[in-house]
């Protein structure tokens, strides 16, 4: 039987997780889950939101569920400390990037697909008057590890750095700008990892049907990072001669998904890139509660949605928050580990049940966040959870 890390973490983490695997026992998915800390409340207590035991049973088990984690501005974060850890010197740094340099969980996957009847799906006015909705079926592969996520910054850089950077031309315009009045932030480009993500989205797309892979980035104006990128994409692409490779610039991107959303299959980018283009195709799919992801490494995986903590609903009994990207993420990652049978299940029974129309969370019928929801016909996570189960 196959051990499972679970991390809740903090707010709704907390809340959405256990609904995730009460449907996975449902399905009949025979697991043991190991529970591990992560999040804020081990900040606050230990002045450490990434403690090394958890990343000792992720070591050992390879294999993560998780939920959420709340992060806040280190000044903000500091003051949060118990007493006896105040002005220890101790710095708040985000568990979930924490996790993926650890295990350079490099390859990040976001699928945005549409359930059929749901109404928050995109639709678009056509030429007659008339509105059509069109299936959405797109992955994303982000490049989890590097670009300008990769954290190497600075505020009043150093010395060494200011010298550094001095010997590029293009620094002559900032050559009167005292180093204390300066913030600098670098992109990290390295041909070992984005070669791995293409690679991978390549194979993505071999593997499920996908007739074509986009690049998207921003080569016009970033020559040395895009430029790589798109490449090493045109060489690997040459690999695949049955998919065709795209390449679009981000702006533009972030223009056309709302155009023709359907002509996109896999589509890959840089860390800061992939971010955003997954949050805008999310928004056409129905947004954070179906938006799921995956962080891939060589060896380990954690699967996750990328709603975040939301605490201002973790204290509402019952719960109004939607768990189906969290049932999406376990989705994911029974496919990771083969088990696409009741992986496959799971989906049909999501799909019944957003199709069906009859049980709704708050934000499938737009309405405010608040606990006056359920007298508007809403339904809690626990009763999306039993409709899903009843769909199996």
């Amino acid at each position: 039987m196959r051990t499972i890390v679970a991390l809740p973490g903090d707010g709704i983490g907390k809340t959405v997780l256990p609904e995730g695997i009460r449907l996975l026992d449902a399905a009949g998915f025979k697991a043991n889950y190991v529970w591990g800390d992560i999040g804020w409340e081990f900040w606050c207590n230990e002045g450490n939101a990434l403690p090394q035991r958890t990343i000792d049973l992720i070591e050992e088990h390879k294999i993560v569920l998780f939920g959420a984690i709340t992060s806040k501005p280190n000044d903000e974060a500091k003051k949060e400390l118990i007493p006896s850890l105040q002005d220890k010197g101790l710095v708040y740094f985000s568990p979930i990037v924490g996790l993926r340099q650890h295990f350079n969980l490099d390859i990040c996957i976001r699928p945005c697909i549409s359930f059929k009847g749901n109404p928050l799906n995109f639709i678009r006015k056509n030429s007659s008057g008339t509105f059509d909705e069109p299936s959405i079926n797109t992955v994303i592969f982000r490049q989890n590890t590097e670009g300008l996520y990769a954290g190497v910054e600075w505020t009043n850089p150093p010395k060494q750095v200011r010298d550094a950077l001095e010997t590029h031309t293009k620094m002559k315009f900032f050559k009167d700008v005292p180093s204390e009045e300066m913030a600098v932030s670098t992109r990290i480009v390295t041909k070992k990892a984005s070669e791995r993500i293409i690679r991978a989205a390549f194979e993505y797309a071999a593997k499920f049907g996908y007739k074509n892979v986009t690049i998207c980035e921003k080569p016009n104006v970033l020559r040395e990072t895009s430029g790589m990128m798109l490449k090493l994409a045109k060489q690997i692409s040459k690999e695949y001669p049955n998919i065709s490779l795209w390449d679009t610039n981000i702006d533009a991107q972030m223009m056309w998904l709302t155009k023709n959303p359907e002509d996109y299959g896999v589509t890959v980018a840089e860390n800061m890139f992939g971010d955003i283009i997954s949050d805008g195709f999310a928004g056409l799919v129905g947004g954070l509660g179906f938006a799921c992801s995956a962080n891939i490494g060589e060896t380990a995986a954690v699967f996750e949605p990328t709603h975040g903590s939301a605490p201002k609903y973790e204290k509402l009994n019952p719960s109004i928050v939607n768990p189906i990207a969290m049932f999406m993420s376990a989705v994911m990652m029974l496919e990771h580990i083969g088990e696409n049978e009741i992986a496959n299940k799971i989906k049909t029974a999501i799909s019944a049940v957003v199709l069906e129309g009859k049980v709704q969370s708050y934000d499938m019928m737009k309405l405010r966040g608040s606990a006056e929801v359920f007298s508007k016909g809403a339904a809690s996570t626990q009763q999306i959870t039993d409709a899903v189960i009843g769909k199996l």
